[in-house]
């Protein structure tokens, strides 16, 4: 898990001689003299790379007795049918850490004519991350030609990892000969679950000296990632975990019991008295915490717990202890959220800690209890219904990252039992932000100069809340003036690069003014961009005033579904002054109605529409998103939706003499 570490005794582990097994698998493991003897590779010409074999073991193993380690083995022949495939694969990384030890590993270049090419250990070189300082070793290929192929295999013994373990199967090219076999000794009972179509593993009942569960698939097709998907979430994988010792099998040993427990208890423990004088006077020292509004309270607490408190990714003790975050104002990820649970137990503020995941790389099963899924914390408010991120800088509450939301996770709240206080944990699902709650709304006034109509004075008025303000101002508070500068052009010309911005004013830019009022920019504009002289017409492209619109074209058939990360509203306004004597020709370009409903209800839409009043063309735009997963079915309808605004970016108006 990346944030929670779990605290775990698996009694009853230690192993007497009847469950120990002869000898690891490794030990008798090579792989074959020609191994690529048998390869037929007419179907694959067009292809870059193919994998003929991908072979994962993972073995847990007692040795000395009782300690239980993990061998794992990675076997691998690719290949490699292009210069770029043979610059990507032209150098094999070895797992190379102060926890683990390679036991074995082979390497070798078999080119297109069959030559094979075994390397040494002298091949295997170290070097050293210039930006982690992490050292990495690695096998440096030599020989290795356009339709060559290389083959390695290695095995690591480590620290065992049975809570909830991936394991990914596919890739974004073919596969032929894949494998996975995990062996256990007889006491341990290991369960799986496959997912996006992978078979499950089944248990070898001939094997009678380990546990041995496998999984053996001729092929499996590469997944191209396309746009808007959730690529790594829907590749074939599978997860295994530990879930019982026979010596007590009604003893689940991955369980989301443990971890609520283990959570609150790490989270919530008992503070000395010192510790709570010093939670009291920082608490003190909170401008707005008093405030009778329970989110404006929150809001305050989580800007300056995000404004003076530092966060890193180090796992050190002092980075947990409260003592010494309140003093040296630096936590670690569970300190940050260990700090914020002493303070809303102070201010008797009822909050549950939330675990999840980020549903692009990993969703949140609800019914396979691992602890993989456990990756990022959220805290949720009943009272109010709000989420809060409270290790990411870039999210305020009631606008967690909305990848965390559409999702489900793991909600742990403190229950008081005949005095005993602990964490209860149960999975529900975490509503997205509704998309009412995050529009980026534009009104463009727009007047042709007199002496040229093809230059055009503009006034924008911009206004954004929501996930599009949450980027913006809870940091401009900590800004440069000519950050803030920036960052208005930024908005300004998102339009348009070349438009010349003659004034520019920027409101409601306070960390205070998140949830409470829009972020604005007004500013006035000078453009030659917009119009165009065509013999005695004009040529008003209106539909770049909104500037560069989202397209979805494509020539193949849709397989993954589309994923956005929050929903969405978009209400803007153009007025055109239209120029004495003259008039707009193909006004009924304008009019475009796209939308989809399901059960009444309009889930997305696009329209468009104009009025004319007092010699003023008056353009209105809607366009809004109320749901995130766009399955495969109605993609189409969606698809329709998003491209409308798209051609409407494509608009352009005939502007003629009376």
């Amino acid at each position: 898990m990346k944030v929670l570490k779990p605290i775990l005794v698996i009694f009853g582990l230690l192993v007497s001689n009847v469950f120990a097994q002869k000898k690891p698998f490794y030990e008798e493991y090579t792989w074959q003299e020609k191994p690529i003897e048998n390869i037929v590779l007419d179907k694959f010409k067009d292809k870059d790379i193919v994998a003929f074999k991908d072979k994962v073991v993972n073995e847990f193993f007692f040795i000395d007795g009782n300690a239980l380690v993990e061998y794992s083995l990675v076997h691998k022949l690719y290949w490699l049918n292009s210069n770029d495939k043979i610059e990507e694969y032209n150098k094999v990384y070895l797992p190379y850490t102060t926890g683990s030890e390679i036991v074995k590993n082979k390497a070798r270049v078999i080119t297109a004519d069959g030559k094979i090419q075994e390397l040494d250990d002298s091949k295997v070189l170290t070097a050293k991350d210039d930006e982690t300082q992490r050292t990495y070793k690695y096998y440096a290929l030599e020989g290795v030609e356009k339709g060559s192929f290389i083959e390695y295999y290695y095995v690591v013994q480590k620290y065992p990892d049975y809570t909830g373990k991936r394991i990914m199967l596919q890739s974004d090219f073919d596969k032929q000969n894949v494998e996975f076999d995990l062996y256990a000794p007889t006491n341990l009972i290991f369960k799986s679950k496959s997912y996006n179509g992978l078979p499950e593993m089944v248990k070898d009942t001939a094997n009678t000296e380990k546990n041995h569960w496998k999984l053996h698939l001729d092929e499996i097709e590469g997944l191209e990632d396309e746009e808007q998907a959730p690529y790594e979430a829907m590749m074939k994988y599978l997860i295994y975990k530990l879930k019982h010792n026979v010596a007590n099998p009604t003893n689940e040993i991955v369980s989301y019991g443990i971890v609520s427990q283990n959570v609150y208890s790490s989270l919530y423990g008992e503070n000395d008295t010192k510790t709570t004088t010093k939670i009291n006077k920082f608490v003190s020292s909170i401008e707005g915490v008093s405030d009778e509004d329970l989110t404006q309270k929150i809001r305050a607490i989580e800007n300056y717990i995000k404004t003076n408190v530092f966060v890193t990714q180090v796992k050190r003790e002092d980075l947990e202890d409260l003592t010494s975050i309140i003093d040296n104002k630096v936590a670690n990820e569970s300190g940050a959220v260990k700090l914020y649970g002493a303070i809303f137990n102070a201010l008797d503020i009822k909050h549950q800690i939330v675990l999840t995941s980020d549903r692009r790389e990993l969703k949140f099963d609800k019914s396979f209890e691992a602890y993989n899924f456990l990756q990022d914390y959220l805290i949720y408010f009943p009272k109010i219904k709000l989420y809060m991120a409270p290790t990411k800088l870039e999210s305020r509450l009631g606008f967690p990252p909305g990848y965390f939301t559409d999702n489900y996770g793991l909600f742990i709240k403190q229950v008081t039992l005949g005095g005993f206080t602990s964490g209860v944990g149960s999975v529900k699902y975490i509503k997205p932000v509704n998309y009412d709650k995050t529009n980026y709304n534009l009104i463009m006034n727009v007047n042709f100069d007199s002496e040229d109509l093809t230059v055009t004075n503009l006034k924008m008025d911009r206004t954004m809340d929501g996930y599009y303000a949450v980027f913006v101002q809870p940091f401009m508070d900590i800004a440069k003036q000519e950050d803030k500068d920036e960052m208005a052009e930024g908005i300004i010309k998102s339009i348009n690069e070349n438009v010349e911005i003659v004034e520019k004013t920027m409101y409601n830019d306070s960390s205070k003014d998140f949830g409470n009022k829009p972020l604005q920019v007004i500013a006035n504009m000078k453009s030659e961009e917009f119009v165009e002289k065509a013999g005695n017409k004009y040529l008003f492209k209106v539909g770049e005033l909104l500037g560069p619109q989202q397209e979805m074209y494509q020539e193949k058939a849709r397989v993954l579904p589309v994923e956005n990360e929050f929903e969405r509203s978009y209400d803007r306004k153009i007025i055109v002054q239209i120029p004495e004597g003259y008039q707009f020709k193909n006004l009924d370009k304008i009019n475009m109605d796209e939308s989809y409903k399901k059960d009444e209800e309009e889930l997305f839409m696009f329209k468009s529409s104009y009025d004319i009043k007092d010699n003023k063309l008056v353009i209105s735009i809607k366009e809004y998103y109320n749901q995130n997963i766009i399955d495969l079915p109605i993609y189409e309808e969606y698809r329709t939706v998003i491209n409308s605004a798209a051609n409407f970016n494509k608009v352009t108006l005939v502007l003629e003499k009376k």
